[in-house]
């Protein structure tokens, strides 16, 4: 990695950040969550070393990613780049727009001073790169190429063992066709080291799409899996957040997310309590929660 970037790498309530020391500007990619803005500014703090932050940009705007903008900006006044196709959900702060109410999830509203769009080229760390389309996670996600050292930072499009869940075809809308092009254009990329949204850098991008391809074909044969796999996700992000929840509080919560109770009620077609009582078996089964004492507990 060039000496000018910095992965500061996060867990899966908060994504990756990354962050630029250029000659003459610094900036940070991503933000995390707002529950961990204390911790994004400390670790940010840290690592420019005295310099100010001259410049934030998002790759998309999910709670995961941008929660720490607001807190970012009040320190630093840094400028904020984020994706065109989300500019004026921002301007309007459209809590439903932006996913927000959808999923429960919090993220404190932020400003922006200009936009991203494919086609885009961007001075990071003295480095050129490149924005590119990555439709499918998210309709407006985006992703960044250096074509001079091969590094792509990835967001969401692709992990060393996936991807971010497809939400689009939630409410169905097309997500995974996007998906697969999104994977196409990285495949034909010369892409040496991926930096994903969450989890570590990995070097190995062929043997990850092709885990992610056989992935999206898996889910694309049976949109329920897609559906199914979206709601376990959304109460561990919740999970995440809150590290216990009452098991009989678990139904209302799940019924009361407009983007789970449009899943449910398109693909699964559950009762709240066997909608509840699926999940949280789900999770206990993989291990990513136990039961104790009436409470579902994060693990």
């Amino acid at each position: 990695m060039p000496p000018t970037m910095r992965v500061l790498e996060r867990g899966w309530l908060s994504s990756n950040n990354i962050l630029f020391l250029g000659s003459t500007q610094t900036a940070l990619v991503d933000s995390g969550y707002l529950t961990h803005a204390p911790q994004t500014l400390a670790l940010v703090a840290h690592g420019l070393q005295g310099r100010p932050l001259d410049r934030l940009l998002n790759t998309h705007l999910h709670s995961d990613h941008c929660g720490g903008n607001a807190a970012l900006q009040q320190v630093y006044g840094c400028r904020t780049s984020i994706p065109a196709g989300q500019a004026e959900q921002v301007r309007r702060w459209d809590r439903d727009a932006l996913s927000y109410s959808g999923t429960g999830q919090q993220c404190a509203p932020f400003t922006f001073d200009d936009t991203l769009q494919p086609g885009d080229w961007l001075t990071l760390g003295d480095l050129q790169w490149q924005v590119l389309a990555a439709a499918g996670h998210d309709p407006h996600s985006l992703v960044f190429y250096c074509p001079q050292h091969g590094i792509l930072i990835s967001a969401d499009a692709l992990w060393e063992n996936g991807f971010g869940v497809i939400f689009p075809e939630l409410d169905g809308a097309s997500g995974f066709a996007e998906a697969q092009a999104t994977l196409e254009l990285i495949a034909s990329l010369d892409v040496r080291l991926v930096i994903p949204g969450h989890g570590s850098p990995f070097t190995d991008a062929g043997a990850a799409l092709e885990r992610a391809f056989a992935r999206l074909a898996y889910l694309a044969a049976d949109p329920q899996r897609n559906a199914a796999n979206a709601i376990k996700v959304l109460l561990k992000f919740l999970l995440l957040e809150r590290q216990q929840i009452r098991l009989d509080e678990v139904e209302q919560m799940l019924i009361s997310l407009p983007l789970v109770d449009a899943a449910n009620r398109r693909y699964l077609q559950r009762s709240g309590t066997g909608l509840a009582e699926w999940t949280v078996a789900q999770l206990l089964r993989a291990g990513a929660a136990e039961v104790s004492d009436g409470y579902l507990l994060n693990r």
